[in-house]
């Protein structure tokens, strides 16, 4: 996955304030946004101010970001702007839109004023919304404000998730688990309502790849062999290990030569038939590359994947896995535990690769690790129909009893509300955990996907995500 956002820089301002102190600001801006390292193509060669000003720069600047492929694109109103040529550029380019200006000073000493950020700034979200532009909006407050740079952050990685999500491709190896009813979906909806295509291999064609790869004198099928060994205590055969890596190196294969940016593969029990081996450690290590992996061919799994995976930015992998049972002592207490498919970069301890508890000795390849601990974001995108939401809240890892494959025992402030709405739905047992809060994140790019409602485990939750800013 890359993480890489384009952003279309484009300063606005109007005739009638002072253009001085507008390409003041306009370059006080852009040296923050290269402080923080955001990549950004600017309009400085459309007029002499590098300023949009007026409808004869709306096509200009319009061509320039889209032969650019700008990701999304950002207006400061460095005085009042030209609130007609904002919403044109932004209704012709389609992608995330960001609205801010700096704070006015005080006004001159004869009383008159220099920019009149703030009043532009209504004018211009009125236009948008007139134009049906959906936008972020970060308050407006001064260029060096704590404010400005968490809005703008969270805009950024919120235009990751929608850039990931619309170019959304899942590897589908082989079909569901004939018995998991709960893992159907409707994909014809998920391309028409998203634009999310399914792409699907059989497992005839995967094991032949995974067995063409484990014969063969395969670099990258070496380097995940050392990688294994240098990074977990291994307890299988060696034989078992090199298929394991010659898995890992297929679904990368199938996902790149397909441009597909999420696996959901029929973890059993087809594979085990074909191959004996399990393919949770590949899972594992392809996910902490940066191409999330998912159980038991759920594809709504791969799409929550993506979203959480991408609202991260690179900075930790995510993880897939089942709300399983309560806490034995703790009422807000629940298992979230898988066979063995998160990456190991996030095991609290050295990983072990072993054998999954419910299976047989002759299909090894789980890993066997408890999460590190910490604050976590945990989310599932799900649909039934035709209706589909994003549920998600924020949990802590907590002690509890020692289990087996990848697992973590957590706390979340109202569990049975959650178990009830697990219950009744849209959603099911399955979920994406990511360290750290990427709610706001999240909740930020549902504003782009209309279809999609956000359902909060949590009142208070719900409160401080869309608060963020403000």
């Amino acid at each position: 996955m890359d993480h890489r956002v384009v952003i279309g820089y484009a300063p606005t301002r109007r005739r009638i304030f002072s253009a001085q102190d507008a390409v003041k600001y306009k370059k006080m801006i852009a040296d923050r946004l290269r402080e923080w390292e955001v990549e950004f193509v600017d309009i400085e060669d459309i007029n002499e101010e590098g300023l949009l000003r007026s409808a004869e720069d709306v096509q200009p600047v319009i061509d320039k970001f889209s032969r650019a492929k700008v990701d999304a694109l950002f207006i400061p109103h460095c005085n009042f702007g030209s609130e007609h040529s904002c919403g044109k550029v932004a209704a012709a380019l389609h992608v995330p839109v960001l609205l801010w200006g700096p704070r006015d000073e005080a006004p001159e000493p004869d009383g008159s004023r220099l920019r009149d950020t703030q009043c532009g700034l209504f004018a211009t979200g009125k236009v948008l919304r007139r134009m049906k532009v959906p936008f972020t909006y970060v308050p407006n407050c001064r260029v060096d404000s704590p404010q400005f740079e968490k809005g703008f952050k969270n805009f950024v990685a919120a235009a990751n998730v929608i850039k990931e999500f619309r170019r959304g491709r899942i590897l589908q190896i082989d079909t569901r688990p004939a018995d998991f009813w709960t893992m159907m979906v409707n994909e014809g909806e998920l391309l028409e309502k998203f634009g999310i295509q399914v792409f699907p291999i059989t497992m005839v064609e995967f094991a032949d790849k995974v067995l063409e790869l484990e014969a063969s004198d395969s670099a990258e099928v070496e380097e995940t062999e050392r990688y294994i060994y240098e990074h977990m205590d291994v307890c299988i055969p060696k034989e078992s290990v090199r298929r394991v890596a010659s898995l890992k190196e297929a679904m990368k294969y199938f996902a790149r030569v397909n441009e597909c940016n999420a696996v959901a593969i029929q973890c059993w029990d087809a594979l085990q038939q074909a191959l004996h081996v399990m393919p949770c450690c590949a899972n594992a290590l392809l996910t902490d590359e940066g191409i999330p992996v998912v159980c038991e061919t759920d594809i709504h799994g791969a799409v929550t994947a993506i979203m959480v995976q991408a609202a991260g930015m690179g900075r930790t992998p995510c993880f897939f896995a089942d709300w399983s049972v309560r806490h034995p002592e703790n009422e807000n207490g629940e298992l979230l535990q898988h066979c063995g498919p998160w990456p190991i970069s996030l095991a609290r301890e050295k990983a072990k690769l072993s054998r999954p508890f419910a299976f047989p000795e002759h299909c090894p390849g789980a890993v066997v690790a408890e999460l590190k601990p910490g604050e976590i974001s945990i989310l599932r995108f799900d649909g039934d129909n035709g209706t589909y939401g994003m549920l998600m809240g924020k949990a802590r890892t907590i002690d509890g009893p020692k289990t087996t494959g990848t697992y973590a025992w957590v706390e979340i402030p109202n569990w049975p509300k959650v178990e009830t709405m697990l219950v009744k739905g849209p959603y099911v047992h399955h979920a994406v955990g990511i360290h750290g809060d990427v709610l706001p994140v999240i909740c930020e790019a549902l504003n782009y996907i209309p279809d999609v409602r956000a359902d909060f485990y949590d009142e208070d939750q719900e409160r401080e995500t869309k608060n963020y800013c403000y």
